[in-house]
C-alpha cells in the first residue's frame, strides 16, 4: 500500500448533497463528487488490512485494495481498467449499490469505512471523461447464437460477456428501451439515464443486437426462441410484487409502487405513457407502505410532484441507530439508515399494520393503521387513521411473473417461485436454457444482478464451446 498509516491521519470524507430544497426542483443527480486530492487522500486511507474482506463483501469481488492503491498513486487509467475487470458497470453501482463492502472494511470495526463507493464512482465517471473506456469487440466469432431475455443489469453484464467471447448475441426487451429497473424503476435524481444510454452504445459496437418492444412469451413465442438460438438465458427479474389484501384495496388511488415510479421516469425521457392512467402525488397526502429502497424511490419522486405530505410506513421494528460492530462485522448490520428522499421531509414510522384503506365515493381518503409488538401482532387498542389521497405498495417482489414465458417454456420453479438454476452452472431444468439475476435469486441488488449476469455467461460459453476464459 502506499500509505500504510493513511487510515490513522486522515478523517473519512464523503460525498455532500445538494440541500433538499434545491434538489425537489428537479430530478437531475444531486451527488456533489470529492475533488481529485480528496479521493486520493480517502484511497489512501485503505489499511493494508493483510485479509480485505470488502472482496466478500462486494457481490461481484471487486479489487478493492487494488484500485485504491492506484488512485493513491494516481494512476487513474490502470484503476479503471481494474475496476471494469470484475465489474461491467461500476457507474450504476457507484450511484446506486448500498455498499455491502464499506460495512466489510476491517477499518470499519473501529473507525468510519473507507469510501469505497464514492472513489469507484469517481474512477468510472472520469474513465468516461478520458476516453478510456472503449468496446472490446471480439477478435473472433464462435458462430454460436445466444438470446438473453430482459435488458436490465443482469441482462446487460451476461449479453456483454457473450458478445466479449465471440457469439451473437440477441437482447430481448419487453419495454422500448433497455434497462429494466435501471430504467423503468429507479428515479433519474438517484441515476440519470445517459449513464445506460452510453453503455448501450459500448454493447451496440460489440455486437448486441437488441430487441426492444418484445414481449417474450407474448409477441414472440418462448419456445421458438430455444429452438432457434444455441443457448437462452432467461434474466427478465422479479416482476410480481406483493400485495396488500386489505378492505378498500381496489379504491381509486392506491397503487403499487412499479405503477407509480416507472410512469415518471418516462415523463423526465419523454416516453409515451402509453395507455395508462397518469398517477401524481401533486397536492396530496401520500402514503407509501414498505420501508425499503422503492419506498425511498417514491418518497423522493411524490415530493418533487408536489406532494402535500408523505408518511412511509413499515411492519418492521425501528432498527437501533447503531449496530455492534464486534458482533455484526464483517456482515451486512441491521441499524438505522436514512435516505436522501426519506432526508427530504418524509414522515417515518415503524412497527405499523395497515388494517384497511378507507374511501369516499370509490377514492381512498384514508387508512386505519394499528401498531404491532416484536410478533407481529396488533396491539390492542393502538388504532389510528392517516388522512391519504395516495396509497403506494412498496412492499417487495415475491417471484418473477409466471405466465407467458415461463408457463411454455415450462421451466422447474424452486419453492419460492423463482426459475430453479444453481450457481454452479446457472442451468435451469431445460438443456440449452439458463437464468440469472433476480428472476433465479429472488428480489435483490443491481450488483447481484451484474454478478449473476456474469457468471451465467461464463456457463453458457462452456457449454457452447466445451472451454471458456471468461472470468468467474
Amino acid at each position: 500500500m502506499g500509505k500504510t498509516t493513511g487510515f490513522l491521519e486522515i478523517d473519512r470524507q464523503d460525498r455532500k448533497y445538494l440541500p433538499a430544497s434545491d434538489r425537489v426542483r428537479n430530478y437531475k443527480e444531486f451527488v456533489i463528487p470529492l475533488g481529485e486530492k480528496a479521493l486520493r487522500d480517502q484511497a489512501a486511507r485503505c489499511m493494508d488490512c493483510g485479509i480485505p474482506y470488502c472482496h466478500n463483501g462486494c457481490p461481484v469481488n471487486n479489487q478493492i485494495p487494488d484500485w485504491n492503491d492506484l488512485v493513491y498513486h494516481d494512476d487513474w487509467a490502470e484503476a479503471c481498467r481494474n475496476l471494469h475487470s470484475t465489474n461491467n458497470f461500476p457507474e450504476f453501482t457507484g450511484r446506486i449499490c448500498p455498499a455491502p463492502c464499506e460495512a466489510s472494511c476491517t477499518l470499519n470495526l473501529t473507525e468510519a469505512p473507507v469510501t469505497i463507493k464514492t472513489i469507484e464512482c469517481a474512477i468510472v465517471d472520469r474513465g468516461w471523461t478520458e476516453g478510456w473506456i472503449k468496446p472490446q469487440i471480439a477478435a473472433q466469432k464462435t458462430g454460436k447464437r445466444v438470446a438473453v431475455v430482459g435488458g436490465g443489469p443482469a441482462g446487460m453484464a451476461c449479453a456483454q460477456q457473450l458478445a466479449r467471447a465471440g457469439h451473437d448475441v440477441h437482447l430481448f426487451e419487453k419495454n422500448a428501451k433497455i434497462g429494466g429497473l435501471l430504467r423503468y424503476g429507479i428515479p433519474d435524481f438517484k441515476m440519470e439515464k445517459h449513464t445506460i444510454d452510453r453503455r448501450l452504445e459500448q454493447l451496440a459496437a460489440e455486437g448486441v443486437t437488441f430487441h426492444t418492444n418484445v414481449h417474450i412469451g407474448v409477441d414472440k413465442k418462448a419456445k421458438e426462441l430455444a429452438n432457434e438460438f444455441d443457448a437462452v438465458v432467461l434474466t427478465g427479474g422479479s416482476e410480481r410484487p406483493r400485495d396488500l389484501p386489505v378492505e378498500g384495496r381496489n379504491l381509486q388511488g392506491v397503487h403499487f409502487a412499479m405503477e407509480f415510479l416507472p410512469q415518471q421516469n418516462r415523463r423526465v425521457s419523454d416516453e409515451p405513457l402509453m395507455n395508462v392512467e397518469p398517477i401524481l402525488a401533486g397536492g396530496k397526502h401520500v402514503i407509501v407502505i414498505g420501508g425499503g429502497d422503492t419506498g425511498s424511490d417514491c418518497i423522493g419522486t411524490s415530493f418533487r410532484q408536489g406532494a402535500v405530505s408523505v408518511t412511509q410506513l413499515e411492519i418492521m421494528p425501528m432498527p437501533p441507530e447503531h449496530e455492534n460492530k464486534f458482533l455484526t462485522w464483517p456482515d451486512w448490520p441491521l441499524k438505522m439508515r436514512t435516505s436522501s428522499s426519506q432526508a427530504e421531509g418524509a414522515t417515518r414510522d415503524f412497527a405499523v399494520m395497515t388494517r384497511r384503506i378507507i374511501g369516499d365515493g370509490g377514492k381512498v381518503k384514508a387508512i386505519e393503521c394499528v401498531r404491532v409488538d416484536d410478533k407481529m401482532k396488533p396491539i390492542e387498542g393502538s388504532e389510528f387513521e392517516l388522512k391519504a389521497d395516495l396509497v403506494l405498495l412498496a412492499m417487495g417482489f415475491v417471484s418473477p411473473v409466471h405466465e407467458g414465458m415461463l408457463t411454455e417454456l415450462g421451466v422447474q420453479l424452486d419453492p419460492r417461485g423463482n426459475v430453479a438454476a444453481d450457481t454452479a452452472t446457472y442451468k435451469t431444468s431445460l438443456d440449452n436454457v439458463f437464468a440469472a439475476g433476480d428472476m433465479r435469486r429472488g428480489q435483490s441488488l443491481v450488483v447481484w444482478a451484474i454478478r449473476e449476469g456474469r457468471q451465467a455467461a461464463r456457463e453458457v460459453d462452456l457449454f457452447l464451446m466445451g472451454e471458456t476464459l471468461l472470468p468467474r
